[in-house]
């Protein structure tokens, strides 16, 4: 093959069934690319480490081809690292205190994609601990694998930051796939993790309802929110992942609750949209409230009218009315105060609000999956990792680590009031009262948000999204900048992943909005 920043698992099927390549050709060009795009080149840094036995894990799959292949038969597929792999590859979360760290076994979203065929290429940066070290941390920043660069927007402020942001905390499962360099990734969002790197890579990702894609063995921020997710080219290829991924696992309970259809893939066509009514949140005569779309520079909004304008082509219903306000901003106690000590954030010693939920979640699951996952490393406490870093500051701590500080504060068994309240009211506020008040006053199939800006309200409730390129903006603040992909996310209530892929792959065919970053091509 060699059009690799094109390929699609329907594609890489055929090459592998036709002869056209090998799993080891195909298997060697990838590593390749990576070597002249990720490690040379514009030096994406977006895979943190290759599998030291995927050449021999390709070669087995060329000497013992099945005559019914599976699903996933030879495709290259990277990970976050902060998914478990029961291999020589270390699951470090971009952490330095947990570079030695091995897991014990599979995560089950890995194993199900061995038993699928797939091979697993690497793991991927991400921003360190999923995002929640740090007050101000940029995305795609960890102590242990450095920046990821922005594939359409690779430039560094002097200080090594991104000028355009790679989007995270999955920056480098979203850059790797924009650029070519596996035929898709997998990454986690809590809240924006895969809907904002989709949105600044121009891919498609998935970020599903809780419990429709295991969390067993992925390294924790909140059990209330956490999710895996594909990052794909295309609409057909997440529904494929999703066909795989989402099982019952007895590792995660809330899984037992799954639904789904028998093939996300089957039904997606053009006219997928047609009859849906598609909430588009918007109040442009009170922008108190217009918090979804009024932030939009010029050139986003014009992607977003021309979303809009298509939607309608395919014969969507299209409402503009504003979300409920106490849907997005929540009820006292939903989030709590944090200094912010960041040595390079320009709100230095200024109190910064964080959820609640994740503060108090993040150290019991931690704390457990420290225990129960890791082998090789002396970390087995969020205070392990605390006082790992304040002994190696000036590696560890450009940015400080506020979030762990105030997360280790807590008690780490949830037994708190103030945590209860919290998780209680943002299900009332961003579920009940919002999104689905929302969707039932309207009637709603979906609601289109503009890139990653609709990613806490859907989330909270553990509600799905599904993201589609749909142009480009440029520009950040004043800064000019060279273009850079603009998304549309269409979200829905729980369990309505099919749905969104019908809407999205309609508009994915009617738009045709990706493209290769400058320089990826081929």
């Amino acid at each position: 093959m060699t059009d690799l920043a094109n390929s699609t698992i329907d594609s890489v099927r055929k090459a592998l069934s036709t002869g056209e390549t090998t799993v080891c050709q195909l298997t060697k060009a990838f590593l390749d690319r990576i070597e002249r795009l990720d490690r040379h080149g514009p030096s994406l840094n977006s895979i943190r480490v290759t599998n030291p036995d995927v050449m021999a894990i390709a070669n087995k799959h060329d000497a013992s081809r099945r005559k019914i292949p599976r699903p996933l038969e030879g495709i290259p597929i990277l990970l976050k690292d902060n998914i478990a792999t029961g291999d020589r590859q270390p699951t470090t979360a971009g952490s330095l205190a947990l570079a030695d760290a091995k897991a014990r076994r599979d995560a089950t979203v890995t194993r199900l994609l061995r038993e699928a065929g797939a091979l697993i290429l690497g793991k991927a940066n991400l921003t360190e601990f999923a995002n929640f070290l740090a007050v101000g941390m940029p995305s795609g920043y960890s102590s242990l694998g450095g920046q990821v660069r922005n594939a359409w927007a690779p430039d560094l402020f002097k200080h090594n930051t991104p000028v355009v942001q790679p989007g995270g905390s999955s920056a480098g499962s979203g850059v790797a796939v924009a650029a070519g360099l596996a035929v898709a990734s997998i990454g986690s969002e809590t809240s924006g993790s895969l809907l904002s790197p989709a949105n600044q890579s121009g891919v498609v990702t998935v970020k599903p309802t809780v419990g429709l894609i295991s969390r067993a063995g992925i390294l924790p921020i909140s059990h209330s929110q956490d999710t895996a997710g594909p990052m794909t080219r295309s609409v057909r290829d997440a529904a494929i992942l999703l066909n795989v991924l989402a099982q019952y696992d007895p590792l995660d309970p809330p899984t037992a609750k799954l639904r789904r259809p028998a093939d996300y893939a089957d039904g997606l066509g053009t006219d997928g949209a047609r009859g849906m009514r598609i909430g588009v949140p918007v109040a442009p005569d009170d922008p108190g409230r217009d918090i979804y779309f009024g932030p939009l520079n010029k050139r986003a909004r014009k992607v977003m009218d021309h979303a809009i304008e298509a939607l309608q082509d395919l014969g969507a219903v299209i409402v503009r009315a504003p979300m409920p306000v106490q849907g997005w901003i929540g009820a006292p106690g939903t989030d709590m105060p944090v200094l912010d000590t960041n040595p390079e954030s320009p709100h230095r010693y200024t109190v910064r609000r964080v959820s609640t939920v994740f503060v108090y979640e993040i150290k019991h699951d931690l704390n457990e999956y420290l225990t129960e996952w890791l082998r090789g490393t002396k970390m087995r406490t969020m205070e392990d990792i605390i006082a790992f870093n304040a002994a190696h500051s000036e590696q560890c701590l450009r940015f400080g680590q506020d979030l762990f500080r105030a997360a280790q504060a807590t008690k780490g068994d949830l037994s708190e009031p103030e945590y209860k309240n919290a998780r209680r009211l943002d299900l009332m506020t961003a579920g009940r009262m919002g999104m689905d008040a929302y969707m039932d006053e309207h009637r709603l199939d979906a609601v289109l948000f503009p890139g990653n800006a609709g990613a806490g309200i859907a989330a909270k409730p553990g509600y799905p999204s599904v993201q589609v390129p749909a142009g480009f903006t440029s520009g950040v603040g004043k800064i000019a900048t060279p273009d850079f992909p603009q998304g549309a996310t269409f979200a829905g209530r729980a369990w309505s992943e099919g749905k969104l892929l019908r809407i999205a792959y309609a508009f994915e065919q009617a738009t045709q909005a990706r493209r290769v970053p400058p320089g990826c091509e081929g």
